[in-house]
């Protein structure tokens, strides 16, 4: 476990002293806290954040041919996908599918092959966000049972698909800032390891 003192040099200063107090003391008591202070009530903006989940958002899984909508959570920066930023090609957003948490567990306990105990155990260290390729949603907000996020399930479409008057309709909850933080260390986990453990040498000109 990393020390906490390390984790707050990598935390954002730009917040308030009273909302960087309640972002360290909702850190110190992970994983005891992973409920609805994951999210905030959405602003009232046409603003796309990374971080919030949205409804209806079209996905495939290849090699299926078959595109539908489905709940995401956005990847996408929010800097990166404004509409503002001017870009030599057009926005897209990157979004990862969101599913059921009952819909998952069902389908452990009828094909896996495990003692029970051993399913279990693992649907208690996705609730406690150690698994490294899901992020565990509870319910709440307009998200309205407990769900995962598969960041391995990963798709992407043009950033103007989500119309300015459809985002707070599509919108299904927003991060707090605790929830923000918690979903950043959860991706830098899965898409970056500083520590891999391979030596992969260096280039040498022929």
């Amino acid at each position: 476990m990393i020390p906490f003192e390390e984790i707050k040099r990598y935390l954002p200063q730009y917040l308030s002293g009273e909302s960087q107090k309640e972002l360290f003391a909702e850190l110190k008591s992970f994983p005891d806290n992973i409920d609805q202070r994951l999210y905030i009530s959405s602003a009232s903006i046409s603003t796309i954040f990374q971080g919030d989940g949205f409804t209806d958002m079209l996905t495939i899984e290849l090699p299926s041919p078959e595109i539908k909508p489905a709940p995401v959570m956005i990847l996408s920066n929010t800097c990166d996908i404004s509409p503002l930023i001017r870009r030599f090609l057009s926005i897209r957003l990157v979004y990862a599918s969101i599913i059921r948490y009952e819909e998952y567990r069902r389908m452990l306990l009828v094909n896996i092959k495990l003692k029970h105990s051993k399913i279990y155990d693992h649907l208690e260290s996705i609730k406690k966000q150690y698994v490294s390729n899901m992020v565990y949603l509870p319910k709440g907000k307009r998200l309205k049972y407990d769900a995962i996020v598969l960041l391995d399930r990963i798709n992407n479409c043009p950033a103007k698909i989500i119309r300015k008057e459809m985002v707070e309709k599509q919108r299904l909850f927003t991060s707090s800032n605790y929830g923000f933080y918690l979903f950043l260390i959860k991706i830098s986990i899965h898409f970056t390891r500083i520590r891999e453990g391979v030596d992969r040498g260096y280039w040498h000109s022929v």
